[in-house]
């Protein structure tokens, strides 16, 4: 399988080694005081938006959500890339009919939460892992990290993402970064309206324990209370919107011209890793 690079494209396929299967938790959550640690740890295909790491993903929201203690949520991966978009190897063999309605919930829950949700991102971030980026309430990303909207290079769309990436986006931005498919690091993200806060790598750790402590001292009820403030028009977007968006990617993922395009990408010789 290929690196997720820059001009690489944003979807992951399965890897070949022995413990890559599914069995595993794929999404850990870790409790530190006031604040809740949700991984994406599933390395075998760059984190890609499986039906087990997306139903893993909802559940330690949840339980994020629910733990009275929590005040702060962060959304981050335990490898560089945080995630390679849609699983083309289901999406291949199973359509997305199902698996775009999955990803909606996903980010109507993230902006729905009455907790602020951090992402903290790494490394390489990829189509429909823009989305559930773009859901949360704040992006610390290392400056060198890469994002990129390619969709368009495989005959799709970014449909059920539009929902949140494109109230993030400026107008501009959007336009380049949709119809172009080229990837951006961190530090551009910022200017373009995704990001809210790009930094040396090596300073991302100290970052995002400084901004957490931060929001931490938010009372339960002000934090509430200023995120349904935030989220309102966001959500009134997605309600109004996801039927439409989920039909529209579904179809596109069905069509003849994307599943060619998958099914290149998902047969072409593997670039080794070093």
């Amino acid at each position: 399988m290929p690196d997720v690079t820059p001009d690489a494209t944003p979807h992951a396929t399965p890897d070949e080694r022995p413990d890559s299967g599914p069995s595993a938790e794929l999404v850990h959550l870790s409790l530190d005081g006031a604040v809740a640690t949700i991984t994406l740890d599933s390395p075998h295909n760059r984190n890609a938006l499986s039906r087990q790491l997306v139903a893993e993903l909802a559940d330690r929201l949840e339980r994020s959500e629910a733990d009275p203690d929590v005040r702060v949520v962060v959304v981050t991966s335990a490898d560089r890339v945080f995630c390679s978009g849609a699983d083309l190897s289901e999406a291949s063999a199973d359509g997305m009919s199902v698996g775009v309605q999955a990803i909606v919930g996903l980010q109507r829950y993230v902006v729905g939460m009455s907790k602020p949700v951090v992402a903290v991102v790494r490394g390489p971030v990829r189509a429909g892992g823009i989305g559930i980026v773009a859901a949360c309430d704040i992006v610390l990303s290392a400056e060198e990290a890469t994002f990129a909207l390619t969709e368009v290079k495989l005959g799709l769309a970014p449909a059920v993402i539009s929902l949140t990436v494109l109230p993030r986006l400026t107008s501009r931005a959007a336009a380049y970064a949709c119809l172009s498919g080229a990837a951006f690091t961190g530090a551009e993200a910022v200017a373009m309206g995704l990001v809210t806060r790009a930094v040396p790598a090596a300073d991302l750790d100290a970052a995002a324990a400084e901004l957490c402590a931060e929001l931490a001292t938010g009372a339960p009820q002000g934090l509430r209370e200023t995120k349904a403030l935030l989220a309102r028009d966001l959500l009134d977007r997605i309600d109004a919107r996801a039927d439409e968006m989920a039909e529209l990617s579904a179809r596109l993922f069905a069509s003849d011209e994307a599943r060619e395009a998958m099914t290149a990408f998902l047969t072409r010789p593997r670039t080794p890793r070093a």
